[in-house]
């Protein structure tokens, strides 16, 4: 009995050394397995370099080290006063700097939705050191609200980029020149241009257009279009050429034959719009609610759209009426008159005895007199009778001249390389094989 109770005390005693032995063991293991992830990010924070301030940007030459950007917009209504009144500039020192401003910006002349920057110092304050105000995309005026007080203007660096532009008709004009890439006054440039050879109302889907014209850039972003330097059409099989060229002291534009493209007179007063009713002989007046002659051309277009002369002329009548509310009557020569009504206001300037020019604005569309919405209404006369103003036969623009036909036809080579034409040497032939052109002026 003895023996049993020693060995099964020894078997005890055995185990337990056993189970101690293992229980260190396993502890010390997992003191290092969770020692190793902090022992390897420990290492990993000592390789890794410290990370470098990024410099502070020099904004209109200016460093702004020492000193916070604020950006904003002016509000409408906003001055510099109310602008600056956060940044601890007294009325002492804006007065002084409105003085100063007067020969370089004046600061009255800061309008509403224009771009500034303020550069103020990072104390409690918040004391600005410097206001830059764009009057536009080119331009900017620098104040620096420093000591003496200085204004400067400067001038960003404009870059000129000859762009190509091509597509097709799939809808308007208008939708299919700038789903293509190109901007509204682009449009309106085309429009004009082609405004005596085409009726640009009436094109179809299928036509196809190229243009060449130079665009500004200002850092990168385009702030509009320069020269549209020449254009393509093509309609119902028909293609006709735009190419600028200068003959003398004379810039026009020209087709694949030399042939000018230019009118003694605009096609329309608006530029590239819709018309919304024609001249007729027998209309039903939509404020009168009786049949009567229309003698007019009606042009749809928002209120407030420039109306432009189609001709240099002298103003016969700038007043208002009971019918066509305000408008102006323009004498062109001894044969054609034009009169443009229901305007919302005339153009400054714009009064009887006035000289005006081709294209110049001489008042904005309204609806005044009898209107049932904002719209022009066009009227021509030729030899003191209205007459259609879309159908009448105006004389053409002199061709090119022998004397630069030599050149001109360089001009033209180049162009049709540009827009992917490989040009043929004909001499005086075209150099594009068309159908015969046919002036719609001259239907």
């Amino acid at each position: 009995m003895l023996k049993r109770s020693t060995g099964l005390a020894l078997l005890i005693a055995l185990s337990l050394f056993i189970f101690i032995t293992a229980a260190k063991t396993l502890h010390f293991n997992t003191d290092k397995v969770l020692a190793r992830p902090q022992q390897t990010a420990a290492v990993e924070k000592v390789l890794l370099p410290p990370a470098k301030p990024l410099p502070a940007p020099v904004l209109y030459g200016i460093p702004t080290d020492s000193m916070e950007i604020v950006e904003g917009t002016v509000e409408r209504g906003e001055s510099l006063s109310a602008i600056l009144s956060s940044y601890n500039i007294s009325p002492v020192t804006l007065h002084a700097l409105a003085r100063k401003s007067r020969q370089v910006f004046n600061v009255r002349r800061i309008a509403s939705h224009r771009n500034y920057t303020i550069l103020h110092l990072r104390d409690s304050a918040q004391t600005a050191q410097y206001f830059i105000y764009e009057p536009n995309e080119v331009e900017y005026v620098i104040y620096d609200l420093r000591g003496d007080l200085a204004v400067t203007k400067e001038k960003r660096k404009v870059e000129v980029l000859e762009r190509t532009l091509a597509g097709e008709i799939t809808s308007s004009l208008f939708e299919s020149m700038v789903a293509a890439g190109g901007s509204p006054q682009l449009v309106n440039r085309f429009a004009d241009i082609y405004a005596w050879r085409l009726d640009l109302n009436r094109i179809q889907p299928g036509d196809k257009f190229k243009l060449i014209y130079d665009e500004k850039v200002v850092n990168g972003s385009s702030i509009g279009f320069g020269e549209l330097k020449a254009a393509f059409f093509e309609h119902e099989g028909d293609s006709i050429y735009a190419i600028a060229f200068k003959e003398g002291n004379s810039n026009g534009y020209y087709d694949q034959n030399g042939k000018s493209l230019k009118k003694a007179f605009l096609r329309e007063p608006l530029e590239y719009s819709r018309i919304s009713s024609r001249y007729s002989k027998n209309r039903f007046h939509p404020v009168q609610k009786r049949y009567k002659a229309h003698l007019g051309t009606d042009f749809a277009a928002r209120s407030g759209t420039p109306i432009r002369t189609v001709g240099d002329g002298l103003v016969l009548e700038a007043r208002y009426t009971r019918g066509n509310g305000y408008f102006v009557k323009i004498k062109h020569n001894k044969t054609y008159t034009t009169q443009y009504l229901h305007m919302s206001r005339f153009a400054k300037g714009i009064r009887r005895g006035v000289h005006v020019k081709q294209g110049q604005t001489i008042g904005y569309v309204g609806s005044t007199g009898l209107a049932t919405g904002p719209h022009l209404c066009y009227r021509f006369w030729k030899n003191g009778r209205q007459v259609d103003a879309l159908k009448v036969k105006l004389p053409s623009g002199f061709p090119i001249s022998n004397k630069h036909r030599t050149a001109f036809r360089e001009v033209k080579k180049e162009v049709l390389r540009k827009m992917g034409n490989q040009p043929q040497d004909a001499g005086e032939e075209p150099l594009i094989a068309t159908k015969k052109e046919k002036d719609p002026a001259e239907a």
